[in-house]
């Protein structure tokens, strides 16, 4: 029978012990890690979320005590009072292992059964059974530790903007459904039967009608829902550091997003962040990293090779140039000797894969310098190729041509990774950086139309203004990401709030003024009546937390997290509901459930 805590009250945690708390008498409570019987002496190791603690149980230990310690398996939960004493074995591997509690008193507060993995860090249990039991996975040390530190990241998030005047408000879980990239978690109503809510993607709209109502800095740690596919770094269900500013311009929250993640880095990790971060433009970002988020732990960057190809004997270079394409390459440097024939051809197939026409390459060893076009080139085209990819012996050049430049950088900033991850260059530190002047349109190849890069409300550049209706490809946004070791941490911008520029806007997206109403009605009308010029940014809490910490996945700095295909093990959902349920939201299911 579980015995009770009546009488005791926890003097200290587990981890807190040191060498100068000996002689003390304690009280503490937690679960046994392990139990080791040595006939005369008993020892266990006591843990809860701060660490271990050893309780001794000996000749001393009253009988019945003892005898209670022999009966101690993993995971019971228990209580023990005693003395602080030095340890004659000390063990250097933990925090405590200089002393131990010598136990006076012990309880069994309740019983365990022997759970289907060893709670202990760095598991090599499938993560897969590790989910679906995640009240065990979550006793681990090593995800409490992540979880611990992401209440201290958001202690200090909340510090820090109160010290910078900005007011935390809530904004609704249930609210109207409006474009904003992604598809929406939907909610029906039953009291409105054929209408529905949605769950916020972003509190987008929410903080813009809370400048109108002149809060002037608005915070929030907002949970928001996107039902999209999951990656590593993305969840359906995720908090952002949602915040927006009043009368401000782009430099006004790039200066504060500094500020704010030097304050960050220096308390929670003591990580000295530079006075400024560096910037790049989205044009710059692409032509030289392939990426509008990129890693700038490492070098390698793109090369352009199309002036050095111009004319050669190649048939694809000149095919692609010739319709206005371009021809650009990687420098691998000393990467010869781990990039064989058979590792190039694995990256010929990964840029396939990804959409390329085909991998060009040059791989210089001691031996020779070979080339899968070389043949097609003069002695002089070619040492003009190497010049311009600055190759030296050792060095592998990959190149890529197509007559659409974009897919040509793209496809080298995705094999710019890959490459970095098989010759294992090292990407230590943390390299953040802002990319800013985004396009503000983007074209839609199914649907042959330029389409908005972001939300609707974001400003254009002001010199792009007047290409608006003539040349959708020279408009450049007010727009800005912040990126952190290649990770996207932070986006944001500043909002059009002038009713002239913002109908401007609908019209050459495409939205009539009906189905401008229709959709953003309410946030329109609330702009008639004195909105101030504003703009801001969200950012990534999880994904934030998960590049601190070095973590492979954001299940590792979430609590409870969803899978792949966006289940949660441990309580099986999403799950069927009863069919009364359904009729009460007048749903009915057309198909089957199962197939």
């Amino acid at each position: 029978m579980a015995e009770s805590i009546k009488g005791l009250k926890r003097t200290a945690y587990c981890g807190e012990f040191r060498e100068q708390h000996a002689g003390q008498e304690v009280t503490v409570f937690g679960w046994i890690q392990r139990q080791r019987d040595l006939g005369q002496l008993i020892f266990a190791d006591l843990r809860d979320r701060t660490g271990i603690v050893q309780l001794a149980f000996d000749q001393d230990t009253d009988k019945a005590v003892f005898d209670k310690a022999f009966t101690l398996r993993s995971e019971f939960v228990v209580a023990a009072r005693g003395v602080v004493r030095v340890r004659s074995a000390r063990n250097k591997e933990i925090p405590t292992g200089d002393v131990e509690i010598a136990v006076e008193e012990l309880r069994i507060l309740n019983k365990s059964e022997t759970p289907p993995f060893e709670i202990v860090e760095d598991c090599a249990t499938a993560e897969a059974t590790r989910l679906k039991y995640r009240y065990l996975d979550l006793r681990r040390p090593d995800l409490q530790r992540n979880l611990l530190l992401r209440h201290r990241i958001t202690k200090v998030i909340r510090d820090f903007f109160d010290s910078e005047g900005f007011i935390e408000l809530e904004t609704p879980m249930l609210i109207k459904s409006t474009p904003e990239g992604a598809r929406d978690f939907l909610v029906p109503s039953r009291l409105h039967p054929g209408t529905f809510y949605a769950l916020p993607q972003s509190p987008q709209l929410y903080k813009q009608l809370s400048m109108v109502a002149g809060f002037d800095r608005y915070v929030q740690l907002a949970r928001c829902f996107r039902d999209e596919d999951l990656r590593a770094d993305r969840q359906p269900e995720f908090t952002q550091i949602d915040l927006e500013m009043s009368f401000v311009d782009v430099e006004d929250v790039l200066a504060l997003g500094e500020n704010f993640m030097r304050t960050l880095f220096k308390q929670v990790l003591d990580v000295d962040l530079p006075a400024k971060l560096p910037r790049l433009t989205y044009t710059e970002a692409m032509e030289r990293y392939g990426s509008d988020k990129p890693d700038t732990r490492f070098d390698m960057e793109i090369i352009d090779l199309t002036a050095a190809v111009d004319g050669c004997g190649f048939g694809v270079f000149n095919s692609a140039l010739q319709a206005g394409g371009t021809v650009r390459c990687l420098n691998a440097k000393g990467a010869a000797a781990k990039l064989s024939r058979k590792e190039i051809d694995k990256l010929t197939e990964m840029v396939k894969g990804i959409g390329a026409k085909g991998l060009a390459w040059i791989r210089w060893t001691e031996e020779a310098c070979t080339s899968s076009f070389g043949k097609f080139l003069t002695e002089e085209e070619m040492q003009r190729v190497l010049s311009t990819a600055g190759a030296e012996q050792g060095d592998v050049v990959l190149i890529v041509a197509d007559t659409i430049s974009k897919h040509v950088l793209t496809t080298l900033g995705s094999l710019r990774l890959e490459v970095a991850e098989k010759l294992n260059i090292p990407r230590d530190g943390y390299n953040l950086l802002w990319i800013t002047e985004f396009p503000f349109f983007e074209w839609d190849e199914e649907n042959k139309t330029w389409a908005a890069m972001h939300h609707p409300f974001t400003s254009p550049l002001d010199e792009c203004v007047p290409y608006l209706d003539t040349a959708p490809e020279k408009v450049y946004a007010k727009a800005y990401d912040l990126v952190l070791n290649g990770v996207e941490l932070a986006s944001g911008s500043i909002r059009i709030t002038d009713p002239e520029l913002q109908n401007h806007m609908f019209r050459a997206l495409g939205l009539s003024q009906e189905e401008a109403q229709q959709k953003f009605g309410f946030l329109l009308d609330a702009f008639r009546y004195g909105a101030p010029p504003h703009g801001g940014m969200g950012i990534g809490l999880d994904r934030l937390v998960m590049q601190m910490l070095g973590a492979p996945t954001l299940r590792d700095v979430i609590a409870y997290p969803k899978v792949q295909n966006m289940v949660e093990p441990m309580t099986d959902c999403p799950s069927v509901v009863d069919t009364q349920q359904l009729t009460d939201l007048g749903i009915a299911i057309q198909k089957p459930l199962t197939e």
